[in-house]
């Protein structure tokens, strides 16, 4: 991040964002020699499943879950993944990953062509599920974090914001269809 545009950057150092909950993750590494940040992908997650307001999400991406505290937990054992950001249901924003590293977000993706989207991407994961609505705060909380995004990545345009089901379909399905992609995108657009 280099310079202050209408005072959305005055808030970045080193890629990450002063106004969030800086929790940091080890499971980043550096992105390739000359690589454009020009994506953002929206995801989902809810640990266990449909339970939010739990602190299990933050765990799983600091390595720090008790594998035996949920049944669930065994079935992800092992799984090192972060996102830069997480909004919580209540809006509160979480960055786990500098904008200038490469998060393990995306997995085996593609984007117009061009394969692992980590490489090129902003990863934000959205507490909730593909069927449970999300909160106005999550869509107020996402609108304002993609412009400050779009701002410090201007090649990160409208139609470079997709849903991890759009880089690797098939394989996931979120945000989900509880993802009000119109609202979202017309608020962005304002």
């Amino acid at each position: 991040m280099t310079s202050v545009v209408n005072g959305l950057l005055d808030d970045w150092c080193n890629g990450w964002l002063g106004r969030a909950k800086h929790m940091p993750s080890p499971n980043y590494n550096c992105r390739p020699e000359g690589a454009v940040v020009n994506l953002l992908v929206i995801h989902n997650i809810s640990l266990p499943p449909g339970q939010f307001g739990t602190p299990y999400i933050e765990r799983l991406f600091q390595n720090n879950l008790s594998w035996d505290e949920h049944p669930y937990f065994k079935t992800i054992e092992g799984l090192e993944v972060s996102a830069h950001f997480l909004i919580k249901q209540d809006g509160e924003l979480v960055q786990f990953v500098s904008c200038d590293d490469r998060a393990w977000h995306a997995g085996a993706s593609s984007f117009c062509g061009k394969e692992s989207c980590n490489d090129y991407s902003i990863g934000i994961e959205l507490e909730g599920t593909d069927t449970a609505p999300y909160t106005d705060a999550q869509y107020l909380a996402l609108v304002t974090l993609s412009r400050q995004l779009q701002t410090a990545f201007p090649e990160i345009t409208t139609s470079r914001i997709k849903g991890h089901s759009d880089i690797a379909p098939g394989r996931k399905t979120d945000p989900g269809e509880s993802f009000d992609w119109t609202r979202y995108l017309n608020a962005l657009d304002v």
